[in-house]
């Protein structure tokens, strides 16, 4: 046999073996590719399966802590399971498993009774992302343009880490409830809970620890507007009247959210966020 046709068949039978830890997979579809009995051949992929789910699990659990603690970790673990069996790693880095979670939960009829449970998700998510995301170190480039360029002519250019979340729900302070230690941590949750009010919640991080904060409607509308890479003026139009541009820049340069001020033409908005 070439060494050719030895990876081909190693390729067919690691594809073979994942489709059957997660039941794609024919039944007995590995016998003739395995040294083993039909007995053990299963007890080995229950073993596989049972692995995977947890290995999974403590992925997710890592990414996903405010939801494990609003579903109880018993039930968490269920959700990572079915998760796992539903839509499977692709990848071998499980740091980045776990994007189609807050789907997965939305789409989740059981879950129904928790109806900011996907949105919370969605917040965990980005968080964890911002823990990834690659480190700027220098001061943002080309601030002095602001006082010489029309802003029709500039771009400004958000850090990586810098991530927002709008939601119908109290995203931010189910969040920040949840990392509290304070006796009446969930009172602001329950209030804003009955009021229906949403939030829209700012990620980013402050060297390695996540921040994440609630932007008013008009902030979070020219956060938005910076994320989808319009340029100034734009951003400004979509934030409206009632935004304040010289607060919002103070904070931007405090919590370092802005990476770069640059000429239009110098940015082509296509930088991976």
């Amino acid at each position: 046999m070439s060494c050719t046709d030895a990876r081909e068949r190693e390729a067919l039978r690691q594809q073979l073996l994942l489709r059957s830890l997660w039941r794609e997979a024919p039944e007995g579809a590995l016998r003739g590719w395995l040294r083993e009995t039909p007995a053990r051949e299963q007890r080995s992929l229950a073993a596989y399966r049972s692995n995977g789910e947890a290995v999974a699990g403590r992925a997710l659990a890592t990414a996903f802590p405010t939801v494990e603690q609003l579903v109880g970790e018993a039930s968490f673990v269920a959700l990572a399971a079915a998760f796992w069996r539903a839509q499977p790693p692709t990848c071998g880095d499980m740091a980045a498993y776990g994007a189609a979670l807050p789907g997965f939960i939305a789409a989740d009829p059981q879950l129904a009774d928790v109806p900011y449970l996907a949105d919370a998700a969605r917040l965990d998510w980005a968080v964890h992302r911002a823990e990834a995301a690659a480190d700027v170190h220098q001061p943002p480039e080309g601030l002095p343009r602001l006082g010489t360029d029309a802003p029709e002519a500039l771009a400004m250019v958000l850090r990586p880490s810098v991530l927002l979340v709008s939601s119908r729900w109290p995203v931010a302070a189910i969040w920040h409830a949840h990392r509290s230690s304070e006796a009446d941590r969930f009172s602001r949750v329950r209030a804003a809970l009955e009021a229906g009010t949403g939030e829209h919640a700012l990620v980013w991080r402050e060297g390695w620890r996540p921040r994440v904060l609630a932007l008013a409607d008009a902030d979070a509308a020219f956060t938005t507007a910076l994320l989808a890479a319009r340029p100034l003026a734009l951003a400004l139009d979509a934030a409206g009247a009632e935004f304040q541009f010289e607060p919002w820049l103070l904070q931007a340069l405090q919590h370092g959210w802005l990476a770069a001020v640059l000429p239009c033409l110098e940015f082509s908005g296509e930088e991976e966020r």
